[in-house]
């Protein structure tokens, strides 16, 4: 069982789940909780071999590495809180999972949030994981780490997001680092299965407007689908609640109300 932290609002308000992405933990959505905390029940989850689900390393190696596999564990975590539907909020590769989530079980995926959502690589990004994959073997993955964090997030303004994933990432053992990125070998696939096939789950995606490699695909995914609505930040980059708090915890809570139960 990964690790989780619950915050109770109430025994009837709606649960909204936070889900972090590659190299962080659930403590990055330390500027949502107060906010989030006064009208919904919160459950943030930290995935497999990140924050403190890495105690549960052991169990976690006799599993294969796939997205369906690590979404079915936050399922597991749902299940074990007694959730039975929830929100969604996720930022970069967690949107991922959340999308995966609303695949494999629809009727648990009451709305999803996706902050600086990927939904295609383009060639610079598929030239970046192909350049890692060919690195990580010889490169200290803390220096592939800094290199990817830096040239998605390059502006002076995102170096707070910067220094928050870079300083997670070095909680993740190396081995565990491997493991999710030989996950990249299934993404390109994945993502335009998801590009191609529509939900009726309402889904908001919440971008930076200085997310330069992600921002761009997400606009024609979102005029394309019905279900999908997305608000741009200024002065944001690629990890958009932690640049912009304020405005991605409005934005949210916003979109939250008029999808209530």
């Amino acid at each position: 069982m990964l690790h989780y932290r619950r915050y109770d609002h109430s025994p009837h308000a709606e649960w909204v789940v936070f889900v972090h992405g590659a190299g962080g933990s659930s403590s990055i959505w330390h500027r949502q909780i107060r906010d989030f905390t006064p009208h919904y029940n919160v459950l943030l989850v930290d995935l497999r071999g990140h924050g403190l689900s890495q105690r549960r390393e052991d169990e976690a190696h006799r599993k294969p590495y796939t997205f369906e596999e690590v979404s079915r564990e936050v399922l597991d975590v749902l299940d074990d809180v007694g959730i039975e539907k929830a929100h969604f909020v996720g930022i970069s590769l967690g949107c991922i999972l959340i999308r995966t989530l609303a695949e494999i079980a629809p009727a648990r995926v009451q709305s999803m949030t996706l902050g600086g959502a990927i939904v295609r690589l383009d060639l610079r990004s598929r030239f970046l994981v192909g350049m890692g994959h060919l690195l990580k073997r010889v490169v200290p993955f803390m220096w592939l780490y800094k290199l990817l964090a830096w040239i998605i997030m390059p502006r002076r303004r995102h170096r707070q997001s910067r220094l928050l994933f870079v300083n997670e990432a070095r909680k993740v053992a190396r081995r565990e680092f491997l493991r999710w990125y030989r996950l990249t070998a299934e993404v390109n696939p994945l993502l335009r299965f998801f590009r191609e096939r529509e939900l009726a789950t309402p889904t908001l995606y919440v971008m930076g407007e200085e997310d330069h490699l992600f921002l761009a695909p997400v606009r024609k995914v979102a005029a394309a689908h019905a279900s999908s609505s997305l608000a741009v930040v200024e002065d944001s980059g690629h990890v958009v609640n932690v640049d912009q708090p304020d405005a991605f915890n409005r934005l949210t809570l916003d979109f939250l109300r008029r999808h209530a139960a």
